[in-house]
């Protein structure tokens, strides 16, 4: 036994490290690589304050979008990992809290009678998610073994209104749906640090929800009868766990639109790594949700260029390999 847990411990350090290795490959492709493609030691150099005025320029627009794709990569990921320890569902993502639909609803709510303008999504798009998380929870709370299986159920029946309620208004105000268009692609191009800076405080505090949950979601996973003679409250770590989704989750959504496929692949392909121990898969999600969406969006600037495919597009094609892979690799284990 012993021999089988050092073996694990030790796999889960090396991946650890080849997953930081790719966050590095990452970072340095999403700084590089574009239009105007970029040489390491023109970035070292413009970094130092060395750089010509073009390179500089260059950087300037990239950072943003490096930034924002770590901290929404980071979020979208662990949320995922939540969202499937908290539902133990396997297709489960945070989208299944309505999260995005409940952001989209805020936001066509805010243009379409309020005015809103692109500064204030951020809080509109937050305060939705937030309000659908909240619904959801009181629909489909329970305190049997179908709480998980309730809570999808309202979720399912959650998105369905609020989709219905965003194309209603999108469809009947034409300046909502102009607005509104730009923001539901979900793209780190043309966002700014600000955003990245907005949208920080709540991740971290998020973050660090679903960190200190950990423990709460493996013994959720035996039961919840098994749960409550561990010590553990269920129905407590459910609430605090829907607050960590809704608050990473809405943040993610609120800095960059919906970004889809994040929160459901990375938790398969960090738990092919870490196995289904919540304290090991959540810091592997955390390292590896950012290395999907820059990926993601490296490859959206290289295939059509010098136009783009936006990143909510690209999360599918880079992540659907990756997931099969991942969940084949599972399945011959189990074996």
């Amino acid at each position: 036994m012993a021999d089988r847990r050092r073996h694990g411990a030790g796999r889960y350090a090396i991946g650890v490290a080849a997953a930081l290795m790719l966050l590095a490959i990452a970072v340095a492709l999403s700084l590089g690589v574009g239009s105007k493609p970029l040489e390491l030691a023109q970035i070292v150099a413009s970094i130092g304050g060395n750089g010509d005025e073009y390179v500089d320029a260059v950087l300037a627009s990239r950072v943003p979008r490096t930034v924002l794709g770590l901290i929404v990569g980071a979020a979208l990921a662990v949320a995922g990992g939540v969202m499937q320890g908290v539902t133990r569902n396997p297709l489960a993502d945070p989208g299944l809290f309505g999260i995005n639909v409940g952001a989209a609803g805020a936001i066509v709510t805010g243009i379409a009678f309020f005015g809103a303008t692109v500064t204030g999504y951020v809080w509109l798009a937050l305060l939705g998610a937030v309000v659908a998380v909240v619904i959801v929870y009181a629909l489909g709370s329970s305190n049997g073994q179908s709480a998980g299986t309730r809570i999808v159920l309202a979720g399912a029946v959650v998105t369905a209104v609020f989709s219905a309620y965003v194309q209603a208004v999108s469809l009947s105000f034409p300046e909502v749906f102009d607005a509104y268009r730009f923001w539901v692609v979900g793209s780190l191009a043309g966002r700014s640090l600000d955003q990245a800076w907005l949208i920080l405080p709540f991740i971290i505090g998020g973050l660090l929800l679903a960190f200190v949950l950990a423990p709460g979601l493996n013994t959720l996973a035996l039961g919840d009868d098994i749960a409550a003679s561990l010590g553990q409250r269920p129905l407590v770590v459910r609430l605090f766990s829907g607050v960590s989704v809704a608050i990473l989750a809405g943040a993610a959504t609120a800095g960059v639109g919906p970004v889809l496929f994040v929160g459901l692949a990375v938790p398969h392909i960090a738990r092919s790594v870490s196995g289904p121990d919540h304290r090991r898969l959540l810091p592997l999600c955390l390292i590896l949700g950012p290395v999907l969406l820059l990926l993601s969006d490296v490859l959206g600037r290289v295939i059509a260029r010098p136009d783009e495919l936006m990143v909510g597009v690209m999360t599918a094609i880079v992540g659907a390999p990756a997931l099969f892979i991942a969940l084949r690799r599972m399945r011959g284990e189990r074996r």
